[in-house]
């Protein structure tokens, strides 16, 4: 077992450049929410307004994120992505002059709503693009690319609000906000100028030529024998779509429970400063398992490892609730940490099989958007809980989410 695997994707011609320059642009994406944050309450002093705006942002993310993707799928990646990053670029733009004016609070947030719609999913572009890339033949692959693509999420969210935090610390609170909005502008703009990896718009693709049709048989073998379903419909509308739907809307839940819980936990047990280590502990578990998941090209059907990772997670999830100490909670994040690269990149890998491709753009997006409305609904609902309940309530929101999730995951198997 090497690295050998990621090496051969990465020499797929054209593979390096979207995939390195889309990287750049996730990172700048990490760093938004936060860069936000840091700017706002800078000028405002308060958290309050800071999370309104925020909310905005990650509100219009979410809801118009899948239009974005739409139009991509119909017109073509290019065509919608330089204006759309270029939208972004001045929207940002606009919400530091409001802020750095003290504009109300109600004007901030119509400009955070601004900044949130504009902003690419560049991880689901990419993804895109690997399905594309890979289709002749190759599909087998295409576990490896979403593996990697899974590591640079894991690695963006590591450095970006890193980054963010740094500067602020120094004295720099817009100087996230400024640094994120380049990011996302030019690696965007960069992965746009690949116009040879993009994949066909629903404009210009004709129907599926023999090729296609083998590329089909492959990547029956790496999903499962879902690849037939996608030239049976154009819609998402379709029970395996649904479920994975649900899937990442129940991961988001569990991601948005564990931010409060752990937080909370290390707060009640005087180690407040802890925080920061529980999470890099769960982030380098899950970087170790995305890399490792990767290398091996698995034989067991990916509906059936999509049960197994599930469930294994649902039942690393019931130590939490009995956690006593900060070391022993590091241990269980670990455990659950291991489990999440292997269920996102199932999920993707499950998805590219159960939709025509013509959407596939639209696909990948409405997952990112299910897995967003599950955080923010989830870390609501836990905030009230641990308050009023204590940390160990929150990570029993979390083990309810990680418990549905295979529960869906059991269902895709008849589905």
């Amino acid at each position: 077992m090497s690295s050998a695997s990621y090496r051969t994707l990465l020499r797929t011609p054209g593979a390096a450049l979207f995939f390195l320059t889309g990287a750049v642009g996730r990172i700048g994406i990490a760093m938004t929410s936060l860069g936000i944050v840091w700017l706002v309450h800078a000028k405002t002093g308060s958290y309050a307004t800071a999370g309104l705006v925020t909310g905005g942002f990650a509100l219009a993310e979410a809801m118009a994120g899948p239009q974005l993707a739409r139009l991509m799928d119909r017109f073509g990646q290019s065509r919608v992505l330089v204006p759309a990053l270029l939208a972004h670029g001045g929207a940002v733009t606009e919400l530091l002059t409001v802020v750095t004016a003290g504009a109300p609070g109600w004007l901030m947030a119509a400009s955070g709503v601004l900044a949130g719609a504009t902003i690419p999913q560049l991880g689901a572009l990419s993804a895109a693009r690997w399905a594309a890339l890979l289709r002749d033949g190759r599909a087998a692959a295409l576990p490896t690319a979403f593996a990697l693509e899974s590591l640079a999420n894991e690695l963006a969210y590591l450095a970006g609000p890193a980054l963010v935090s740094i500067l602020g610390n120094s004295g720099y609170p817009a100087a996230g906000t400024v640094l994120a909005a380049t990011l996302v502008v030019a690696g965007g703009l960069c992965f746009a100028g690949q116009r040879r990896t993009a994949p066909a718009s629903a404009s210009t693709s004709s129907s599926p030529s023999p090729s296609a049709s083998a590329s089909a048989s492959a990547s029956a073998s790496a999903s499962d024998d879902d690849a037939p379903l996608r030239g049976a419909s154009h819609s998402l509308l379709r029970p395996r779509f649904a479920i994975l739907a649900g899937m990442n809307l129940a991961v988001g839940c569990f991601f948005g429970a564990m931010q409060i819980s752990v937080t909370a936990f290390a707060v009640e047990h005087g180690a407040a400063s802890a925080a920061a280590a529980l999470f890099t502990v769960s982030s380098c578990a899950s970087l170790l398992a995305g890399w490792l998941y990767g290398l091996r090209h698995w034989r067991t059907p990916a509906r059936i490892q999509l049960a197994m990772v599930a469930s294994a997670l649902a039942a690393s999830c019931l130590p939490l609730l009995a956690a006593g100490s900060p070391v022993e909670l590091g241990f269980e994040l670990a455990l659950t940490g291991l489990a999440i690269p292997p269920l996102l990149v199932l999920c993707t890998v499950l998805a590219e099989s159960a939709v025509h491709r013509s959407v596939l753009t639209q696909a990948f997006v409405w997952l990112n958007s299910a897995s967003a409305a599950g955080a923010a609904a989830a870390a609501a609902v836990a905030g009230w809980a641990v308050d009023s309940f204590g940390a160990h309530s929150g990570f029993a929101i979390a083990a309810t989410a990680a418990g549905v999730m295979a529960l869906l995951a059991v269902a895709g198997l008849r589905a």
